[in-house]
C-alpha cells in the first residue's frame, strides 16, 4: 500500500474483539443495513452520493451495529474507544492525502503536469495507451512499493493525457489502478507485501516468489485485455492533438528539466523516505519550479501583473491549499489545467473518517470476527479452505473499510486451518494479497478507494469494472486452488510448527 509510517500502530498486533453473546446473524444486520442503504442512496443521488450522503449512511450503519452491540452486552465506551483507535490509525493517511493535493497543486502550475502531457500526447497514442499505462504504473510501483505514490506522480499525468485524447477516464484510471497494485502486490518494500506473510508464518521471500504464480498469468490477462480494448478503441480527442500541444506550449515554459522533480520523488520514496518527506519535499521543490519556470502563471495566480515577494507567496499557497488553474483558451485544455490543492482532498478525508466509524464499531462488537469465523465453518475441503479465505478478505474489506484488517483478521483466523490440511504457510500469504490487498480500491469507502478516487478524480465505481487485475487476482487464486496448481504442501507433520 502507501509505506510503513501510513499505520502508527503495527498491524500484525491488531487485536481482533471477540463476542460470545453475538452470533452470526446479529453480526450480519449492519452490513445489510449498510448495503441497503448505500444501494437506495446511490440511487438516489447517482454520481453525487460521494458529496456527503455516503458519508451520512456509513454513520448510520454505525449507529445500527452500536444498536446490536448494546443488545449484545458491548459498553458504548468500548465502541468509541474501538473507533477512536480506528481514527487515530489514519491520520498518517489522512495527512498524505492533504499532501497529495498541495503536490497536485504545486506540479500543475510549474508546469510539471502540463509537461508530461505535452510529451505524452506525441509519445502514446490510442493504440497503445491503455496497455502502457498498465506497465509504467507497474514499474513505478515495483520501485516505490506504493500504489498510493503511483497514482499521486505518474496516475495524475496519465489521466491528463487520456483526457486529452478523449479515452474514457474510468478506463484509464482502472488500467494505472492495475498497473499499481502489481506492483503493490509483490515489492519487497510494500507493506503488505511484508504483513501477508508475517501473519500466515512464511518469509517475504518465498511469498514473493508463490504469489509470482498467480500474479503474472493475471497481469498477462489484463494487458492482453487493454490492448484488445485499445485496438478497437474509438476517440474523439485524438484528431486535436496537435491544437493540444500547441495550447499547452503557448500556455507554459515547457521544458524537460521538469522531469527533475518527480524524478527526484520516486528516488526518495525507492530510498524508503517516508511518504510525507518525500511528498513535501516534492511540493517545494515544484513551488521553487514554478518561480523559475513559470514566473508569470504564478503572479498571475497571486493577483499581480509581475512576480513579487507577495505575489509569489500568495500564487503558490493559493496553488497548495484551494482551487487553482493556469490560463487557457482550449476547452479541452481548462480541466486539465485546474487544481482544487489540499482543499480538493477533503471529501475523501470525510469519507475515510466515517468509514472508520462503521468498522470500528463493527470491530468492537466483535462482528468482524463473527463473519470469518461462520465462513471458515462452511468449508471443510481444500478448495472450500482458499474460498472462505477469499470471502473473509472481500467481507472485510466492505465492512471494516481498511486493507490492513482484510489481511490481518483472515491471517490471525486460518493460519492454523491451513497447517491442519497440510497446507504450507505461503498458500495463506498468497490468497491474503490476492483478495485483501488488491481489492481494497474497489470498494469506495475502503481507504484505499476513496484515497486513489480522490487522486485521480475518477469515481469508484466508474474505474471497478476496468480494474481488470484487482478483479481478477482473487478468480486467479482461486482458479489455481480448484485445479490445485502450486498448492505447496507441508514438509513436516501438521502438529508441528513451520518454520521457514
Amino acid at each position: 500500500m502507501e509505506s510503513q509510517d501510513i499505520k502508527p500502530r503495527v498491524p500484525q498486533d491488531e487485536h481482533i474483539v471477540e463476542n460470545k453473546e453475538l452470533n452470526i446473524w446479529e453480526a450480519l444486520i449492519p452490513v445489510f443495513a449498510l448495503v441497503a442503504m448505500l444501494a437506495y442512496n446511490v440511487y438516489v443521488y447517482g454520481g453525487d452520493a460521494l458529496e456527503g450522503s455516503n458519508q451520512f449512511i456509513l454513520l448510520l450503519g454505525g449507529a445500527v451495529a452500536a444498536i446490536v452491540g448494546v443488545f449484545n452486552k458491548v459498553s458504548f465506551d468500548q465502541m468509541i474507544e474501538e473507533v477512536s483507535e480506528n481514527i487515530k490509525s489514519t491520520g498518517g493517511a489522512i495527512l498524505i492525502l492533504l499532501m497529495v493535493g498541495a503536490l497536485a497543486g504545486t506540479w500543475l502550475i510549474s508546469g510539471i503536469i502540463p509537461t508530461m502531457i505535452y510529451y505524452g500526447l506525441q509519445i502514446l497514442n490510442p493504440t497503445i495507451f491503455l496497455a502502457a499505462c498498465v506497465i509504467i504504473c507497474a514499474i513505478i510501483s515495483v520501485a516505490t512499493g506504493s500504489s498510493w505514490t503511483t497514482s499521486a506522480t505518474v496516475g495524475i499525468a496519465l489521466v491528463g493525457i487520456a483526457d486529452a485524447l478523449g479515452i474514457s477516464l474510468g478506463m484509464t484510471a482502472g488500467a494505472i489502478l492495475s498497473g499499481a497494485y502489481f506492483g503493490d502486490k509483490i515489492s519487497p518494500m510494500s507493506d503488505t507485501t511484508n504483513l501477508a506473510p508475517a501473519m500466515a508464518g512464511t518469509d517475504l521471500f518465498t511469498h514473493i516468489r508463490y504469489m509470482l504464480y498467480t500474479t503474472v498469468p493475471t497481469l498477462i490477462v489484463t494487458l492482453t485485455v487493454f490492448i484488445i480494448i485499445g485496438l478497437n478503441i474509438d476517440t474523439t480527442g485524438a484528431a486535436n492533438t496537435d491544437g493540444i500541444i500547441k495550447a499547452v506550449d503557448e500556455a507554459i515554459n515547457v521544458s524537460p528539466w521538469l522531469f527533475v522533480v518527480p524524478v527526484l520523488v520516486i528516488v526518495l520514496i525507492v530510498k524508503k523516505t517516508p511518504p510525507l518527506v518525500a511528498l513535501l519535499i516534492g511540493t517545494l521543490l515544484a513551488a521553487a519550479a514554478a518561480l523559475i519556470f513559470q514566473p508569470h502563471i504564478v503572479a498571475s495566480i497571486g493577483g499581480g501583473t509581475s512576480l513579487t515577494f507577495s505575489t509569489a507567496y500568495k500564487g503558490l499557497m493559493d496553488a497548495i491549499t484551494v482551487d487553482t488553474s493556469i490560463p487557457t483558451d482550449n476547452e479541452a485544455l481548462k480541466g486539465l489545467f485546474s487544481s482544487g490543492g489540499m482543499s480538493s482532498m477533503l471529501g475523501t478525508v470525510w469519507l475515510i473518517l466515517c468509514a472508520m466509524v462503521f468498522g470500528g464499531i463493527m470491530d468492537a462488537i466483535g462482528a468482524l470476527s463473527a463473519i470469518s469465523k461462520a465462513l471458515l465453518k462452511l468449508f471443510h475441503t481444500t478448495f472450500g479452505l482458499f474460498a472462505s479465505t477469499v470471502a473473509s478478505c472481500l467481507a472485510l474489506n466492505l465492512t471494516a473499510s481498511d486493507q490492513y484488517l482484510a489481511i490481518v483478521v483472515p491471517g490471525k483466523m486460518y493460519a492454523q486451518a491451513y497447517k491442519d490440511k497440510g497446507l504450507a504457510p505461503e498458500n495463506l500469504s498468497r490468497t491474503l494479497e490476492d483478495s485483501g490487498t488488491v481489492t481494497s480500491v474497489l470498494v469506495p469507502w475502503n481507504t484505499c478507494g476513496a484515497y486513489h478516487s480522490g487522486v485521480l478524480g475518477v469515481d469508484t465505481m466508474h474505474y471497478a469494472g476496468y480494474a481488470i487485475f484487482n478483479w481478477l487476482s482473487p478468480f486467479m487464486t482461486l482458479l489455481f486452488a480448484g485445479f490445485r496448481i502450486k498448492i505447496r504442501q507441508l514438509a513436516t507433520p501438521k502438529s508441528e510448527v513451520v518454520k521457514q
